[in-house]
């Protein structure tokens, strides 16, 4: 990561209105193009240690145009066994499973934004390197991959929130049924949608960081238009590669190979009305929490939350960019300390 400082002094002069409200640091990062150096899933998958680590993959396995083996991506039950064997062979989490229809995830991005985040907060407070870092996940889903690679690779002990009790329930037998993560995770069912961080964080309890993927879509049905390109831009890349077509048979319904619930995928607002709530939310829980952090979707939703930051008194924002391939990404991470605040804050409360 580059750190590339950016601060208000550089933005235009602010109107009177905004000039009463307290100066905002603001850095920005632009990472190099591929994963972090520390993700476990860099190059191709090893699918000779992806079967072996859970055989019924086998069955999934293809032959892509140049030979390499591969899976069906447009198939939801091989993506679900691909994510299966990269759970068990990375991250020794051999009892994993969500029921039909819930969000998939791809997890070597996942695990991007957990490596670029524990760099960022111990860049900033090298004093936690021998420490673990306490983590709360807003919207943990029933897969429950951030509280996993979060325990799994930097000894995390996580928290994780959602408002749908099916969710909570797996995530939690997961996090039961493996040794690697027995008290290590635990997820909370949020019993009001309204909020994100009251009636989760209980009072005497501490952060370090906090982690969230927002719901995107506006709607059910601006979801389901985007599932339905989804899979169209599947088909389409797979006829440029000279794949064939019977290898996407039985899945040519708008259904997205990695699934997901309304919770998931959508809310009133979309995108751009959570993470507003989200930020001014997050003051009421300064003094429990030291890093916010949230990935950000849309590339024009980072000036908005910027803006809605400011207002909220945040006093530090950071701007981090992942790019692997041709996708581009990034989370947002915020503070209400300053950073002698936040060292006063780690000597007292850790």
């Amino acid at each position: 990561m580059n750190p590339k400082a950016n601060t208000n002094s550089n933005q235009p002069k602010s109107t009177s209105s905004r000039a009463s409200l307290p100066q905002m640091k603001i850095v920005n990062h632009k990472s190099k193009p591929g994963l972090h150096k520390d993700n476990r899933h860099q190059g191709r998958y090893d699918f000779k240690a992806l079967v072996a680590a859970v055989p019924q993959l086998k069955t999934h396995v293809i032959r892509n145009p140049k030979g390499e083996q591969s899976i069906n991506f447009s198939d939801p039950q091989a993506v679900k066994m691909l994510n299966k064997a990269l759970l068990a062979h990375h991250y020794q989490v051999t009892v994993w499973d969500i029921p039909q229809g819930f969000l998939c995830p791809p997890i070597p991005g996942r695990a991007d934004y957990i490596h670029r985040l524990n760099e960022l907060v111990l860049r900033d407070l090298p004093q936690l390197q021998q420490q673990q870092l306490h983590a709360l996940d807003i919207g943990v889903g029933a897969n429950c991959i951030y509280p996993i690679i979060g325990a799994r690779v930097y000894g995390w002990r996580c928290v994780g929130s959602d408002i749908d009790a099916r969710s909570i329930e797996n995530a939690n037998m997961i996090a039961s049924q493996n040794p690697s993560l027995k008290d290590m995770v635990e997820a909370r069912l949020q019993k009001q949608s309204r909020y994100l961080f009251k009636g989760i964080i209980q009072p005497g309890e501490f952060y370090h960081v906090t982690t969230c993927n927002p719901p995107f879509h506006k709607s059910l049905q601006e979801a389901q238009q985007g599932s339905a390109r989804k899979v169209q831009n599947l088909a389409r890349n797979k006829t440029k590669r000279g794949q064939a077509k019977s290898q996407s048979a039985g899945h040519s319904s708008p259904i997205l190979n990695f699934g997901g619930q309304k919770a998931e995928l959508w809310c009133p607002g979309g995108e751009a009305a959570f993470i507003k709530n989200m930020a001014f939310e997050s003051r009421d829980f300064a003094q429990q929490v030291l890093w916010f952090s949230s990935l950000i979707s849309k590339k024009e939703n980072v000036r908005w939350m910027r803006k809605n930051l400011e207002k909220a008194g945040a006093k530090e924002v950071h701007i981090v960019e992942m790019s692997q391939g041709q996708k581009v990404s990034r989370f947002i991470a915020w503070t209400f300390h300053s950073s002698e605040q936040r060292a006063q804050w780690i000597r007292e409360k850790v």
